[in-house]
């Protein structure tokens, strides 16, 4: 379950909630020429061990290779919040939120480390209902946000990856807002994330991590005024699956 405790008086005053991360991830990148790709992405997020909706996330976009180390992608996601927490940010129905994305990531090796790097700007249109959180969005406020990833991977049967091997995995990401609308909420979160991974083929890989989530919300708790961080850890599920449409029957 939730939980929410007081920080403690060396902090600065804040109320902390607790809760417990059950993710669900699909990615997909399928070659459709030369040096372009679909990017597929699904995301079911839940609380308290999948027994509550956290937020569900549908992502496409194009991805175009410009060098070996270098790709650059763009498009569209459909994000949902939902209600959960002593201190939800959501009052009522789900919250709609939709964006444009654009993110340039830069792929490195040290060693038999893979590191991979990664930056995304965000545009975000976050949908708001009336005041008790019910009925048809009333309207849509824009928020920016800038977002970065470091990624590594590191095979545990020989110098490289190969087809039927196990690896580990881990990432940390930095999410900052910036522009109108973001307030004080420039520190939006960061996860930090590691865990197990097998590689069935190049293009087909499951991973199964440890997920730690800080995440400030947007808006301070109405009954104390006091800003509201969430300290979230669980697990997270992830598929990778490729196509490659290029190739010939």
């Amino acid at each position: 379950m939730g939980a929410a405790a007081p920080a403690s008086h060396g902090q600065s005053a804040r109320l902390n909630d607790f809760h417990s991360l059950a993710w669900l991830v699909y990615v997909g990148d399928h070659k459709v020429a030369d040096k372009w790709a679909i990017h597929t992405e699904y995301q079911w997020r839940r609380v308290d061990w999948l027994r509550d909706p956290q937020q569900q996330l549908a992502r496409l976009g194009l991805v175009r290779t410009l060098s070996a180390r270098v790709k650059a992608s763009g498009g569209y996601t459909y994000f949902q919040s939902h209600r959960y927490g002593q201190y939800a940010e959501v009052p009522g129905q789900a919250t709609p939120e939709h964006r444009l994305y654009e993110d340039v990531s830069l792929a490195d090796r040290l060693g038999r480390v893979g590191l991979s790097q990664r930056i995304r700007l965000e545009q975000r249109w976050i949908g708001a209902r009336g005041p008790t959180g019910e009925g048809p969005v009333e309207r849509w406020e824009y928020q920016n946000r800038i977002r970065y990833q470091l990624e590594a991977e590191l095979p545990l049967q020989g110098a490289s990856l190969d087809d039927k091997e196990f690896y580990l995995t881990a990432f940390d990401e930095l999410f900052i807002g910036f522009g109108q609308n973001v307030g004080q909420n420039v520190f939006n979160q960061n996860r930090l994330s590691g865990g197990l991974g097998y590689q069935f083929t190049d293009n087909a890989k499951l991973e199964l991590n440890y997920l730690y989530q800080v995440r400030s919300h947007s808006e301070p708790d109405a009954a104390s005024s006091q800003p509201v961080v969430e300290l979230n850890n669980g697990l997270r599920l992830n598929v990778v699956y490729n196509l490659d449409f290029t190739k010939k029957s």
